[in-house]
């Protein structure tokens, strides 16, 4: 069996919702604008390092997508994506704050970590390089709202930058943020992630895999007034046996069937 994050992350939110996803074969339409557009601006970021050119590759990558109808938000179009990322691409390079040396080895990285039982557990990491002199794990998120300070350490929390961590052995790991908003910023937020914070996350993984492995795919309803953790769930269709729901925002992927046994469950 093969695990990796978001499936670790599905099963512990709601092990049923896991098991709709990776074993019956349900999968959220993929028509959301914004999301789309993030992996074509970090191909952009991969060509930028590559020594081509980044700007080019954005609007080759995005513009595949011109005449597609996708789910935009209020304000947003095809013109205004492209125009913020390259806005975003220019100052992420006259910053120049992040190194990656060897990047056709060290962007997209796969690692593989052999796990109890015959199990393995796999990732790809963004980037392994610089912030400001200092070797990291790098992770790249595009958004349309600034991360919010918080407190001192707060992200030392965020469960996949442990599993990077954990995965890599390395301590430091940033967050670099591109906000895409009138006038696009970019944060460039950094965390050490302790040793006894890897091995709580190799505990949940192996945990985790033990009950993939049995079978155990109870429900966790995430309904408890006046916050509904449900409703942003695109499988609350299936748990409501609501046939409209399951149209509007699943697609499931062809030759699926209710239980081809744990055999093939990457993500």
């Amino acid at each position: 069996m093969i695990l990796s994050f978001s499936q670790i992350r599905q099963y512990v939110r709601c092990p049923r919702s896991y098991r709709y996803r990776y074993l019956e074969g349900w999968r959220e339409k993929d028509t959301r604008a914004a999301l789309i557009f993030g992996r074509c601006f970090e191909n952009a970021l991969g060509a930028l390092f590559r020594r081509q050119d980044p700007g080019a590759t954005l609007f080759k990558d995005w513009g595949a997508f011109r005449d597609v109808p996708l789910d935009y938000k209020k304000g947003e179009t095809w013109d205004r994506l492209v125009r913020q990322g390259m806005h975003l691409l220019e100052q992420f390079a006259r910053q120049d704050r992040v190194r990656i040396r060897a990047p056709h080895e060290n962007l997209q990285i796969k690692i593989t970590r052999a796990l109890a039982g015959g199990h393995k557990f796999v990732a790809y990491l963004d980037a392994l390089g610089e912030l400001d002199g200092q070797r990291c794990v790098l992770d790249w998120k595009t958004t349309t709202s600034r991360y919010a300070n918080g407190r001192e350490g707060l992200l030392s929390l965020d469960p996949q930058l442990i599993c990077y961590s954990w995965l890599i052995g390395i301590s430091e790991v940033a967050l670099v943020v591109f906000v895409r908003k009138h006038h696009p910023e970019i944060q460039y937020l950094k965390a050490t992630i302790s040793e006894e914070q890897r091995q709580e996350f190799a505990r949940l993984v192996e945990a985790t895999a033990v009950q993939i492995a049995a079978g155990e795919f109870p429900a966790h309803s995430g309904i408890r007034f006046p916050q509904n953790g449900c409703l942003s769930c695109a499988n609350l269709g299936l748990c409501l046996q609501d046939q409209r729901l399951i149209e509007t925002n699943l697609v499931r992927m062809p030759g699926a069937s209710d239980f081809d046994w744990l055999e093939q469950l990457v993500d």
